[in-house]
């Protein structure tokens, strides 16, 4: 029998977290049990209502969603990335509102309590800036899980900068402060990311799709689209956030993921918000490193795209066609 693995997802509502979201509740390995928003591609009180609204879609509106961090540690909201994701966050899709209301606690106060409810067991998944993940290590420092970040960028360039990454770019102060604290880490940065892409085969499959969810996203991800058209040259994007929901919960193997030490550039200079990912062992096929924390996927075995639409439209189709049988025999 598959064993469900304890989710807690950390996320700002864009095109790629909806993906991510998606994902994890149609994969047969991953039970959502909470979810937080925090400010990135779009506003923490954006990124909910969107959160919101996709559970409805999926039918899950029973899972929790909590208001997370609107601002970085040490700065303000910039104001999300509306050339990316659109002016809404998800590609300027009108999906259906939802009726279910946040959950009374703020995200980083949620994810103490499922760690504590799920000890030793509860996989962080974050998606985002890392305020939240920050503010929650504030709450319990002792607080020790599994955590994926999508994130940084090891040995490619960066996206905001030349050397950093968005989501640790947007919250550099709270990024160092999770990289440093007591706990495993699985870092899936540009690396790997931008070398895992969606076609346009891959959308429309999504389009085709007789269950609303997929077709949302295949709608999303024209918008999406348009904005990777300009690095690839070619209508696809890549797979930042839901090749780590993937990674996260073990659908998907790295073949190459050396773990080093790890920290972030905190300075006001060129070199803010960079991940700093030793891999000096690089030229030593990266032998074991002492006291080092932080796994660094760089490759993986297989390509992931089909299996992220395999995955979707398999949960999402079979639950469309088992609720109108539902509702033919009722």
């Amino acid at each position: 029998m598959t064993t469900r693995r304890p989710i807690y997802l950390d996320c700002d509502t864009g095109i790629d977290d909806a993906l991510a979201l998606a994902y994890l509740l149609a994969s047969p390995l991953a039970s959502v049990v909470g979810i937080g928003t925090v400010s990135g591609n779009v506003s923490a009180a954006v990124g909910a209502r969107n959160t919101l609204d996709l559970l409805a879609l999926a039918g899950a509106a029973d899972v929790p969603v909590a208001l997370g961090a609107n601002d970085p540690l040490a700065a303000s909201f910039h104001g999300g990335a509306p050339w990316v994701h659109g002016s809404n966050g998800v590609g300027e899709v009108e999906l259906p509102a939802s009726g279910a209301s946040l959950a009374a606690e703020s995200a980083a106060a949620m994810l103490v309590r499922l760690a504590r409810a799920y000890t030793g067991e509860l996989r962080v998944v974050a998606i985002g800036p890392l305020t939240n993940i920050a503010r929650a290590l504030e709450l319990e420092p002792s607080l020790v899980q599994s955590v994926t970040i999508m994130g940084g960028a090891a040995l490619a360039p960066g996206s905001i900068t030349p050397v950093a990454e968005a989501n640790i770019w947007h919250d550099p102060e709270a990024a160092a402060l999770v990289l440093a604290a007591d706990w495993d880490v699985t870092l899936v940065p540009l690396d790997v990311t931008m070398a895992s892409v969606l076609e346009e085969t891959h959308r429309q499959a999504l389009l085709a799709s007789s269950a609303p969810v997929p077709r949302a996203l295949g709608e999303m991800l024209a918008y999406y689209f348009r904005f990777y058209e300009g690095i690839y040259g070619r209508p696809c994007s890549a797979m930042h956030d839901p090749l780590a929901a993937a990674l996260a919960v073990g659908a998907v193997k790295a073949a190459l993921a050396p773990v080093v030490h790890a920290a972030v550039d905190t300075s006001d200079g060129p070199g803010r918000g960079q991940t700093v990912c030793d891999m000096r062992g690089l030229y030593a096929g990266y032998p074991p490193v002492k006291g080092a924390r932080c796994r660094v996927v760089l490759s993986l075995e297989d390509d992931f795209g089909p299996h992220l639409v395999e995955t979707l439209l398999g949960h999402f189709e079979g639950t469309t066609a088992a609720l109108a049988e539902a509702g033919s025999v009722a």
